[in-house]
């Protein structure tokens, strides 16, 4: 009698602990997103790694992978495709891709409340405005919408569009200009070019379109694909929160920051210089939320004007509500 309530008594603790070893894995497994990046890692992108190494995302119950672009059509096609969940990618081309193409994404949240895009010259080519472009070489990377926004900021400006001669450059930006193959270029932008000449010490002016007319846009947004968006709401509204988190932590501790995105560089195909990403990161932080706009938050209204400038110009064939280019997660 007595050796059988001991074996009932092992019996049940052998259970209890096989079933304690059962809970194990279902805390470990957490849902993955893949997280696709515009262009390699910089501090721009430095509140996702700092939501990594945190922990702000496993609080909410996420692993987040990150993907980084072959090509810089990536986030938005590989996005549609449902091989990633989530893309940085540019509101303008959401627009010209749902409206021309059919492209099924969205925005899901503005992750710059502003534009970062300027026209960047050197001091002494004495290009402060819009009116300073008659008859001077602007270099850009050959794409149509670049060449639409100087002949939109000419003709708003009453300026000749044919009067400025665009000089496709490619990616080479910076170099066209400090080789004085042009006299400024278009497709910089404030937050990294603009320190990086600074580090130089070369003397610069820049401008940004959006303070001459052109509508206020959002820089770069958060994209998701209409499936991703039905099938993986919770999990996508997750991620904003747990970024938002991060976001506010990156705010009160930029030198961790920028340290915790230094361990995260792409050294051999995109090395970071602390000096350049720290001023570039004290730049965004008021393009990323302004006292209106939280960040991550967007306007219909915003979206609305984009649409009708980029209808006005030409560049769309129609004008579509602005609920089909995005969408309200967390309401």
């Amino acid at each position: 009698m007595k050796f059988f309530r001991y074996f009932i008594l092992l019996l049940t603790i052998l259970i209890l602990g096989a079933c304690g070893k059962k809970e194990e894995p279902t805390q470990k497994t957490l849902p993955t997103l893949n997280v696709m990046l515009e262009w390699y890692p910089n501090a721009f992108h430095s509140f996702v790694y700092v939501g990594m190494e945190k922990g702000f995302y496993k609080d909410a119950g996420l692993n987040i992978n990150i993907l980084l672009p072959s090509n810089t059509t990536d986030p938005l096609a590989l996005t549609a495709a449902g091989k990633a969940d989530v893309g940085f990618y540019y509101m303008h081309d959401v627009i010209l891709k749902r409206t021309k193409e059919n492209i099924p994404v969205k925005s899901i949240g503005a992750v710059l409340q502003k534009s970062t895009n300027v026209i960047i010259s050197p001091k002494d080519k004495n290009i402060t405005g819009p009116q300073d472009l008659a008859h001077k070489k602007i270099g850009y990377s050959g794409d149509e919408y670049t060449e639409q926004v100087v002949k939109s900021l000419a003709k708003k400006n009453n300026i000749d569009p044919n009067s400025i001669e665009m000089v496709d450059v490619g990616f080479d930006l910076l170099t066209s200009m400090i080789t004085n193959r042009v006299d400024g270029t278009i497709g910089c932008v404030v937050n990294h070019e603009v320190p990086v000449m600074e580090e130089k010490n070369i003397p610069i002016n820049y401008f940004a379109p959006t303070d001459f007319g052109l509508p206020e846009y959002y820089g770069t947004v958060f994209v998701s694909s209409d499936e991703t968006i039905k099938n993986k709401g919770p999990l996508l509204k997750k991620f904003l929160v747990a970024s938002k988190r991060a976001f506010e932590y990156t705010k009160a501790h930029p030198e961790e920051a920028i340290d915790i995105i230094l361990k995260n560089q792409q050294e051999e195909s995109f090395p970071l210089n602390k000096n350049v990403e720290t001023k570039s990161l004290e730049m965004l932080i008021p393009l990323m939320e302004t006292p209106k706009a939280p960040f991550l938050s967007e306007n219909k209204e915003v979206w609305e004007k984009n649409i009708q400038w980029l209808y006005e110009e030409n560049m769309i064939p129609k004008k579509l509500p602005p609920e089909d280019f995005f969408v309200n997660l967390e309401n």
